[in-house]
């Protein structure tokens, strides 16, 4: 009795000796110095008998202003130093037993948020009269994630008696589960003297918070290496983590073509690698749920008309001809950008009717209104010049042969596909996403693309002015800075590897069409084996600046709130690459 007495009370005022605590790192216990917020390592014999705590975990839960919260509030934020003891068992929701949407998806993410929590070893906690009850507030019953959605949110944390009341308010169900996130951060494994462990808590807090910008998002490639569904699920349960909001999946490439299409069997019999890497309608049905219930929305890339080769090579034996040209070609150097080359033939009027079928499958697979990523990058016009009918073509109707032309041309393959998307959707406003190209090009921009239906996703270097210079004309934009937010550099070619510190400190360009940006992970040298650790956890520092835009850039705050979020995707089952050794972690500010 006497120790459980001694424990309680090294809860609720951190102040004992330390002999009564039970580390799980030997000899070693933290102190937070309050001055510096910074968790020190300090030996038992020592005899220190202020702030200290068996884990590091537990003292970085509550040393400094914001505590192990990643990413950082945006606004108010109290987090209290003292902590509640109690088991799992003892959480409980308060969700109306009525069955709607908002109902549902609070159930929902609550069994998410307990799994997230007792991820570690809670199953020998002693029981404890204490008791966590949660009770949600959401004001609107809309359940679309958009970038008009309020992802905002409030929680509040009091403690009365043996109990702990966490009020979560939010104004869609989205901010309620970005709630559940930052709860969860205040939330940690306590080890007792006796060798069990227990969950704590905070006592109190009060956090008001929202992003600062609607669109968060990664990029994955599965089409130059094939990602299955539960690794690809591994990175939305990151994102989820980091409150990242949208998936952009670049899911066919010249080198395979791995979506199913019921209207379109031979895209994955021509294109896909094998009958085992395809991804049905069912999975992406599946993925579009699980994703939601993590605050992330799903956007489907099938990029056009550039990067268009294997899985089109079927239209002459069907009778339709060359819905692609330069499939393969070699050598291919004169033919694409990468191999295997391959680019839609913009001249043949049944590559638009296939077109038809192609948006109408994933439309219907997809949230209604939700916006399509057209692609519309890297076009290599030395394709369509060298190809004969295109150049035949361009003879018989008295076109030269000029820059000027071609990029007329491809301004016509945009004008069609948009149309022959309109027409499925039966609207004309549905935003469409295009990389930038040398149709975004400032001076002639206008001529081609409308800033009321395009958005622009720049993939140029930190010093470039284009995302500047597209919001001075009115366009909506996307960043993905290449210098900065494009994690695959570093293990090919020339390209330079960016460290987390690179990708946190990439500012983007701010204006009224700013939606936000996304980091990428291009897939050339990852598959299921390494692609965990290429995205984890450097996309996480791009979460927090586009959840937070943070103005000052203070190295040893970051990185303590940095490394323990590592350490919290680790626990969640996230393959996350090892930022430092781990005395750097144990060491707060020490290997600056």
């Amino acid at each position: 009795m006497k120790g459980s007495l001694s424990f309680f009370r090294i809860l609720l005022y951190p102040v004992l000796y330390v002999s009564s605590l039970k580390s799980d790192y030997g000899i070693w216990y933290w102190e937070c110095n309050t001055s510096e917020d910074t968790c020190s390592r300090i030996s038992n014999s020592l005899n220190q008998t202020t702030n200290v705590y068996p884990t590091l975990e537990t003292c970085r839960l509550v040393c400094g202003k914001y505590g192990a919260l990643w990413p950082l509030p945006t606004s108010d934020t109290t987090i209290s130093s003292k902590l509640l003891k109690f088991s799992s068992s003892s959480i409980k929701f308060n969700i109306p037993n009525e069955e709607n949407d908002v109902n549902n998806y609070l159930r929902d993410i609550s069994s998410i948020f307990l799994k997230a929590v007792t991820a570690e070893d809670t199953t020998n906690c002693p029981e404890q009269k204490n008791t966590v009850a949660v009770t949600f507030t959401v004001k609107s019953d809309d359940t679309t994630l958009n970038w008009g959605t309020n992802e905002s949110y409030n929680i509040g944390i009091t403690s009365t008696g043996n109990q702990n009341i966490v009020q979560i308010s939010a104004a869609t169900i989205f901010g309620a589960r970005h709630g559940l996130e930052t709860l969860s951060q205040l939330i940690d494994v306590y080890p007792n003297s006796d060798g069990t462990k227990c969950l704590v808590v905070t006592e109190e807090a009060t956090i008001s918070d929202a992003p600062f910008f609607p669109h968060r998002g990664l990029l994955l490639d599965t089409a130059r290496n094939f990602l299955s569904i539960s690794k690809i699920k591994k990175h939305i349960d990151a994102m989820a983590a980091s409150k990242m909001n949208v998936f952009h999946w670049h899911i066919t490439d010249s080198q395979s073509f791995p979506l199913e299409l019921p209207q379109l069997p031979n895209m994955t019999k021509f294109g896909a690698y094998s009958s085992d890497k395809i991804y049905h309608p069912e999975d992406i049905e599946n993925l579009l749920a699980y994703a939601k219930l993590r605050g992330v929305r799903i956007i489907i890339e099938i990029d056009a008309p550039s990067h268009a080769g294997n899985g089109w090579q079927w239209g002459p034996d069907a009778g339709l001809g060359n819905l692609a040209v330069c499939i393969d070609q070699q050598p291919w150097r004169s033919y694409c950008i990468q191999p295997p080359c391959g680019q839609l033939n913009p001249i043949n009027s049944n590559l638009f009717d296939v077109l038809k079928l192609l948006y109408n499958d994933i439309v219907n697979m997809l949230p209604k209104g939700e916006v399509f990523h057209m692609g519309g990058d890297e076009v290599y016009i030395p394709c369509w010049n060298s190809t004969p009918e295109i150049i035949t073509y361009l003879d018989k109707n008295g076109k030269p042969r000029t820059t000027e032309t071609f990029l007329d041309l491809w301004s016509d393959y945009q004008e069609k596909s948009l149309a022959a998307f309109d027409f499925v959707v039966r609207n004309s406003d549905t935003p469409i996403i295009l990389w930038s190209s040398h149709l975004t090009q400032v001076d002639i921009i206008e001529k081609y693309l409308s800033k009321s239906r395009y958005v622009i996703q720049t993939w140029v270097p930190a010093d470039d002015e284009l995302p500047k210079n597209l919001l001075l004309l009115g366009y909506r934009v996307i960043v993905s800075t290449k210098d900065a937010w494009y994690l695959d550099h570093g293990f090919w070619g020339s390209t330079v590897y960016h460290n987390w510190r690179t990708v946190y400190n990439n500012r983007i360009t701010l204006g009224s069409g700013t939606l936000g940006g996304e980091v990428c992970m291009w897939g050339e040298y990852v598959d299921d084996s390494s692609v965990e650790s290429r995205v984890w956890p450097r996309a996480a520092a791009a979460a927090e600046r586009l959840w937070t835009n943070p103005l000052d850039y203070n190295v040893k705050e970051i990185e303590k709130r940095f490394y323990r979020h590592r350490e919290r995707l680790v626990s969640r089952g996230v393959n996350a690459e090892a930022l430092v050794p781990k005395w750097c972690y144990q060491n707060e500010g020490e290997c600056l």
